[in-house]
């Protein structure tokens, strides 16, 4: 089964995920799904694809949110034939949209035209994660080639909006598809990803006084304000990693607060009345996205309380965007053992277990009922970055593992 996964396949396979811009958002995150579906009719797989309903998604209160416009999302679905019917015995799950590559001048070579150097694949998304696609895909491509007739089926999930909340993997799990447990391919650095913590979008809308930049002193600088607020979120955020879980390693910022982007001021001589700064804030394990949003709504009042004008004009809290929860695999479940051996006997060793500070999917399957884990090629440090790029002998074991692990959740007829 091993000698079955075809290298130069896979590569090729890659570089055209790559070479699609799918943006989340953008036409291409719809054009790469049909890709993605045509290559799994190719395999032989039956392929449910359809138009995700964007305004369930908009209103349907379990949905996950949207940081970005959409016209249209399609979800794809393939399940490969086995002698035996029903639910799935594995899924493996994979988003296909991607960030946006930022400022062009910084990477290497054009994001979208995806090359190989140094053994690596580069380019935007290849790391994360259609390296991850990609490898399930040779894992099914290995089982059809070796001749195998599986005893269960087998289901590959393509998503999108994955990046800006888990629009995709939630209107999959809503349309009915289930499986008796997943992995999804993420870039793992060579681990198994047990667990996840959440993140939650937010927007603080800072008021200040304007006034001649003549006589500053006349007016409040809603700039000079946010300084203040800053450094009381950086202390609530330090409080908040204390007793972090140890699958987190040496990760200093497991549940990080990150303040993304910043306005304010429309003129140089004029004391800025206003400044809007949106932020990511890490959501604990375990912990309620309820109680999460309460802690930092008590501790940004309290930060305005401790301000004599922002005492007066406290700062507007909003909630906005994607809304990703915790997740992890139930403690004690077999997955983790199962995925562990494929991967050791593909060649790369036994994987340690770990968790993520990162929002993902696996927390919508795991709320569905489906255990669900994380292990992939790439690294997650390289994402989003202008240096992403993905192993080919990493894309090669994560295929190998996960063709193992086909077989041995599946069976064979």
């Amino acid at each position: 089964m091993l000698s079955a996964v075809d290298e130069a396949w896979a590569i090729s396979r890659l570089r055209d995920l790559v070479a699609v811009p799918s943006v989340g958002g953008t036409p291409a995150e719809s054009e790469v799904q049909h890709l993605v579906g045509d290559w799994l009719e190719e395999l032989g797989c039956a392929v449910d694809r359809w138009e995700v309903d964007l305004a369930a998604a908009a209103t349907a209160p379990d949905a996950p949110g949207q940081e970005v416009e959409r016209s249209e999302a399609w979800g794809v679905v393939g399940t490969a034939c086995a002698a035996g019917e029903g639910t799935p015995a594995l899924v493996c799950s994979g988003h296909t949209d991607v960030v946006p590559a930022g400022d062009r001048t910084l990477w290497p070579a054009d994001p979208f035209d995806p090359r190989i150097a140094g053994g690596a694949v580069h380019g935007r998304g290849s790391c994360d994660m259609k390296a991850g696609v990609v490898a399930a895909l040779a894992a099914l491509a290995a089982v059809r080639t070796a001749g195998v007739r599986l005893a269960r089926p087998v289901a590959v999930h393509a998503v999108v909006g994955e990046e800006d909340g888990g629009l995709g993997a939630w209107a999959t799990l809503r349309r009915g598809h289930r499986g008796d447990v997943c992995v999804i391919p993420e870039p793992t650095a060579g681990a198994v990803v047990t667990a996840n913590a959440g993140a939650l979008t937010f927007r603080l809308e800072v008021p200040g006084h304007a006034a001649h930049a003549a006589h500053r002193d006349r007016g409040v600088s809603a700039i000079e304000l946010f300084a203040g607020v800053h450094a009381g979120l950086r202390a609530f955020e330090a409080e908040r990693q204390q007793g972090a879980d140890p699958r987190f390693g040496d990760a200093p910022y497991p549940y990080g607060i990150n303040i993304g982007q910043v306005r304010a001021g429309d003129w140089a001589s004029s004391v800025p009345d206003r400044l809007v700064a949106d932020g990511r804030y890490g959501v604990r394990l375990g912990e309620d996205v309820a109680e999460a949003r309460t802690a930092f709504e008590r501790r940004l009042a309290a930060i305005c309380a401790a301000d004599p004008w922002l005492a007066e004009h406290p700062v507007r809290l909003t909630w906005t965007g994607g809304a990703f929860a915790s997740g992890s695999l139930p403690e004690g479940h077999p997955l983790l053992p199962t995925v562990q051996r494929a991967v050791a006997d593909a060649g790369a060793g036994v994987p340690p277990e770990r968790a993520i500070p990162a929002g993902s999917d696996l927390r919508l399957y795991a709320a569905a009922g489906v255990p669900t884990l994380h292990y992939g090629p790439g690294d997650l440090h390289l994402a989003h970055g202008p240096l992403e790029r993905v192993p080919v002998d990493e894309l090669v074991t994560a295929a190998r593992a996960l063709a193992l692990l086909t077989l041995r959740t599946c069976g064979m007829a």
